[in-house]
């Protein structure tokens, strides 16, 4: 995987044959993360579940050190997102990948312990925007927001 000069975190949402599954309910895949998938009684709710399930997916592959693919082209189909908190991790192991450096290694940097490094990457601790500011810095790069309309 390269390295791009910017991290993009969404899914690209996909409904079965006609977006229902036997007419029941909503599936939802992401071709990008073949373990992802969710369903919801209509679109709307099958798009909710699709954020818990894009988080729990992220999630799983951060604690399991394997690749974040980038996210392929929508071609008209709903994208989703998962929260600040976990997108910011995300983007932090990420650039940690591409740019080949260890937790123990960004510790150093940071002059902070490797735990704290580990608690920043960890999906259930509610870590702050400034550790990951200098988290950022030491990399040599900053987190950028942006904001959408919602679909």
């Amino acid at each position: 995987m390269g390295a791009p000069d910017a991290i993009h975190l969404s899914g690209r949402a996909r409904g079965g044959p006609g977006g229902a599954l036997e007419d029941h309910c909503v599936l939802v895949t992401f071709p990008d993360l073949p373990e992802a998938n969710t369903f919801g009684k209509d679109r709307t709710e099958a798009l909710t579940s699709a954020v818990d399930c894009l988080e729990v997916t992220l999630a799983g592959r951060i604690k399991d050190r394997v690749d974040i693919p980038e996210p392929s082209p929508a071609r008209g189909r709903p994208t989703i997102a998962p929260g600040n908190l976990l997108a910011a991790k995300a983007a932090l192991y990420l650039a940690m990948r591409q740019e080949d450096v260890r937790p123990a290694e960004l510790a150093r940097r940071m002059n902070i312990d490797q735990p704290a490094i580990n608690r920043l990457l960890d999906p259930r601790h509610a870590s702050r925007a400034a550790q990951f500011d200098a988290a950022f810095a030491a990399l040599g790069k900053r987190l950028v927001l942006s904001l959408e309309k919602a679909a």
